[in-house]
């Protein structure tokens, strides 16, 4: 073999520099798109990801509320509330802590606060600061018969009812049995957003005053992330039909009208901020339709105000009307 063809075979077996810078750029480019498409991949994950837990928690809050307007004024076998008599002893101190006719309103089948906190029991203090209820959010309060027929008992309040007549009791052993009576248990729940939640502070959070045996008032969460609750009531002024002729807002109900529908908001937030994101957006819902803005869902000042929360948390903004089915008591 001659040395030229040996040199020959040499030179075929390298690459210049110029191919190696070559080569290593093209890797580096494709190297970089790959991560520049993976990074992207994982952040529209963990959006996509973000956005249906907030649409997932609405699904729940609401699956809560709906059902229980829908079925206030229900009191059994008996239409309406104005033939329900209190034959229950007075009030215990447990009952009363969130004020004395909160449980036993019956007339009052759906009430509630404009743009505060409107029961009289002071909301749970969840961690240490004691944050309360969110300032300017509505409360809602839904009083009715149990759907489920119950068996007679001592300690609970509870509803007997006939076709004709109905009786509010904590001693159901004497009520007529069935067919011709039933025992219904009293339901009454009062709705309001804390601005904790038990999970970690600074987490808002949906909230419950709910009646118990006892009786007694529990104050449970029904899911955190609800930072903002607002309410219009759909009412019909001569209460002679179903029909909504108007939306006013909770303790705007003029004499004399039936509240036949409810219109509920709920605002849902992120548990933490996102890097990179701003919540640039403005809120307009419920009556947070006046002139200005506000930044702060608990301050007095900026009730009725649209939201402008200009932060790093994802929101998703839900509403529903839902039709009471027995707001004639039939």
């Amino acid at each position: 073999m001659t040395a030229a063809v040996a040199d020959t075979r040499f030179r075929a077996l390298g690459v210049s520099l110029i191919e190696l810078l070559v080569a290593i750029t093209i890797g580096g480019i494709l190297i970089f798109g790959a991560t520049q498409v993976y990074v992207d991949s994982r952040k529209t994950y963990e959006v996509n990801e973000t956005v249906a837990r907030l649409q997932e928690t609405a699904r729940y809050a609401m699956s809560v509320i709906e059902p229980d307007i829908r079925m206030s004024n229900y009191w059994g076998l008996v239409k309406g509330a104005g033939v329900i008599t209190d034959s229950a002893p007075a009030p215990t101190t447990d009952e009363s802590k969130c004020g004395a006719t909160f449980t036993r309103d019956l007339l009052a089948n759906i009430a509630g606060s404009n743009n505060s906190y409107g029961f009289s029991c002071s909301p749970i203090t969840l961690h240490s600061g004691g944050n309360g209820a969110v300032a300017t959010a509505d409360t809602l309060i839904v009083r009715r018969a149990a759907v489920a027929a119950r068996s007679a008992g001592v300690g609970q309040l509870q509803i007997c009812s006939t076709r004709i007549a109905g009786e509010l009791v904590t001693d159901s052993t004497s009520c007529t049995s069935p067919p011709e009576g039933e025992i219904h248990n009293l339901i009454v729940h009062g709705y309001y957003v804390h601005r904790d939640s038990v999970q970690a502070p600074n987490v808002p959070s949906l909230r419950r005053l709910t009646l118990v045996d006892g009786p007694d008032i529990r104050d449970v969460e029904v899911i955190s992330g609800v930072e903002d609750m607002q309410v219009e009531f759909g009412i019909n002024t001569a209460g002679t039909n179903g029909e909504a002729e108007r939306y006013v807002a909770p303790g705007a109900v003029p004499a004399g009208a039936q509240v036949v529908s409810v219109r509920v908001w709920l605002l849902i937030r992120a548990e933490t901020p996102e890097v990179g994101f701003i919540d640039g957006r403005t809120y307009r819902y419920g009556d947070r339709t006046g002139s200005g803005t506000t930044s702060n869902l608990n301050d007095p000042a900026g009730a009725g105000r649209p939201y402008a929360p200009n932060d790093n948390f994802r929101r998703v903004l839900v509403s529903r009307t839902i039709q009471i089915r027995n707001a004639l008591g039939t």
